[in-house]
């Protein structure tokens, strides 16, 4: 049995202007399904080789695979669907397979605007794609397909979603299949030199609330550092990769594996062949502070912090759980570590102003961050914060979902005063730091690097491909006024979905007023233990009507799951 595997098409101007960033998902897909007994895997990176759509049907047409997959999120998932309805045009018998967070939580969005693709893999893939092929080349396709975990699909006029499947418990069992990628095509070029993608936990204890992380991998995993080395020395020696970025949302959050991850690092000698980079929480920098020179004779080099955003306001709103001087502290740490620190903001919600997007300017330049990044707020639809703001989203065009286009509107500002006030904070950081900073300060490997940085920015600026500038039309700020995002204006939120986000909301409102209930109930009922209490002349916890505070001094206790 043929199986494809297809990278969409996509581009933003958002973190492609660092390099070409290999597609790990076909690695670990392709390896897993190795180890089944699939050996006949195919791959189309459409997004790297910027191939359209009709030499794409070709491709497909000449590979006549039994199996077409693709994967998506949320601002490539139009490019996704494109990918199936080509797979049904050129090859109408192949099974049609969609996987990706969006379309794990959007799949009756997905099935219902895009009705040719035949399966949507929900959740983590591995196991549930395994499941699926087996079904495919074992005959038992589409007969079986309500008894796999983990699916979603059309039968008949009804929108069927199978079971969930459970998380993958060994991660360890998963060896992923890097050489099925074209490894000269990818390249970081701030380093100019070959990047990869590993992959060393899944999942995120943390709830933020513009993040679909920690529901798509719900469980937090750990592999063991021993075996994830392993990878990486694999790559470096059969692929010459000279820099990787730990895919995890935040691999520092288990200490004693992320410790014994860099010692093994530093005992193979890896650090002197292959430079590292991760995206981390602030509060893990301060637990860690005596720890970050050692972090960076292992090799880490580069650290993407979650400041997110100026006001402490904001920080509350994202369920962040880290305060503002927290983030010029961690930042100061690191570069006296000598890791390159890169400060990440998020702006754009609904009460952003020119007055609060020049505070960013102001924080990231105190800050000294040696780099600085300014996301645009975006709505994943499967957040929690979308279901509070909803009622102010007015698009619905998912392939604008970018960070780079101002989806939320601002009661201050319009979209385009929005856009302009982000480039002028990347125009005075950057220009700043380029005529003062990056030639002179510093010696060797971190000069190299940051004036790599700079190439990237230029290079993308030169193109107009940063930000989707040339898109959308912007040439400065005469500009802002003239600009045009275009949005698709016919994209909606199908029925069947609204029908879904309806009862799940009344669902968590009942759960809600259950909880309220009990918790009243409980004060109740504390209150009449204390009044019938004897008096034993020591104070009694909630004698005089106080709430009883649980475990660590918190109000709330941890619900049941």
């Amino acid at each position: 049995m043929r199986i494809l595997f297809v990278h969409p098409n996509y581009r933003s101007g958002g973190a492609e202007i660092a390099g070409s960033w290999p597609p790990a998902w076909v690695a670990y897909l392709t390896g897993h399904l190795r180890s089944a007994g699939f050996d006949d895997i195919h791959f189309i990176d459409a997004m790297t080789n910027d191939i359209e759509d009709g030499a794409l049907g070709e491709q497909i047409a000449a590979l006549k695979p039994d199996v077409v997959g693709v994967t998506a999120i949320t601002p490539s998932i139009y490019k996704a669907e494109e990918v199936l309805r080509l797979a049904q045009l050129h090859c109408p018998d192949a099974v049609r397979v969609m996987g990706g967070v969006h379309a794990t939580f959007m799949y009756k969005q997905v099935l219902s605007e895009a009705p040719w693709i035949d399966v949507i893999v929900r959740g983590e893939g591995e196991e549930i794609c395994r499941d699926l092929m087996c079904a495919i080349r074992d005959g038992g396709w589409p007969e079986t397909r309500r008894q796999i975990k983990g699916l979603a699909f059309i039968d008949g006029d009804e929108i069927v979603a199978t079971q969930a499947a459970s998380t993958v418990k060994d991660l360890d069992a998963i060896n992923p299949d890097w050489t099925i990628l074209e490894w000269e095509k990818y390249i970081y070029i701030p380093l100019n030199t070959r990047v990869a993608i590993p992959n060393m936990a899944r999942g995120c204890p943390f709830t933020c609330s513009f993040c679909s992380q920690w529901k798509f991998w719900r469980d937090y995993r750990v592999r063991d550092p021993k075996k994830v080395v392993d990878e990486i020395e694999t790559l470096v020696r059969e692929q010459d990769i000279g820099f990787f970025i730990l895919a995890d949302e935040e691999p520092t959050i288990n200490r004693k594996k992320f410790i014994q991850f860099c010692e093994e690092l530093i005992a193979r000698g890896l650090p002197d062949k292959v430079k590292w980079g991760i995206n981390t929480r602030v509060t893990d920098i301060m637990r860690d502070k005596e720890l970050l020179k050692f972090y960076r004779e292992a090799g880490l080099v580069h650290v993407s912090l979650g400041t997110e955003a100026a006001a402490q306001l904001k920080l509350d709103q994202f369920n962040k759980e880290t305060k503002v001087e927290e983030n010029k502290e961690a930042i100061r740490l690191l570069r006296e570590a000598d890791i390159l620190v890169e400060a990440q903001f998020i702006v754009g919600l609904d009460n952003e102003t020119p007055e609060t997007l020049n505070e960013t300017y102001k924080m990231a330049w105190d800050w000294q961050p040696d780099l600085a990044n300014w996301a645009m707020y975006t709505p994943w639809p499967f957040t929690p914060l979308f279901q509070e703001l909803k009622d102010k989203v007015e698009v619905f065009d998912f392939s604008r979902y970018n960070f780079v286009t101002p989806i939320m509107k601002p009661k201050a500002m319009e979209r385009g005063e929005l856009l302009d006030g982000v480039m002028n904070n990347y125009r005075r950081f950057y220009m700043k730091k380029a005529l003062f900073h990056y030639p002179w300060r510093g010696t060797g490997f971190r000069r190299r690097y940051l004036l790599g940085c700079l190439k990237a920015f230029a290079k993308a600026g030169f193109a107009r491909t940063f930000y989707d500038l040339g898109k959308v039309g912007y040439t400065g700020p005469q500009s802002k006024n003239k600009l045009d995002f275009h949005f698709d204006e016919t994209r909606t939120i199908a029925e069947a979905q609204m029908e879904d986000w309806e009862a799940s909301a009344d669902k968590a409102a009942r759960a809600a007023e259950r909880r309220e209930a009990i918790r009243a109930q409980g004060k109740e009922r504390a209150k009449e233990r204390a009044f019938k209490m004897p008096d034993t002349g020591l104070p009694a916890s909630g004698r005089d009507g106080t709430e009883v505070k649980a475990c660590g001094g918190g109000a709330q206790q941890m619900e049941d799951v």
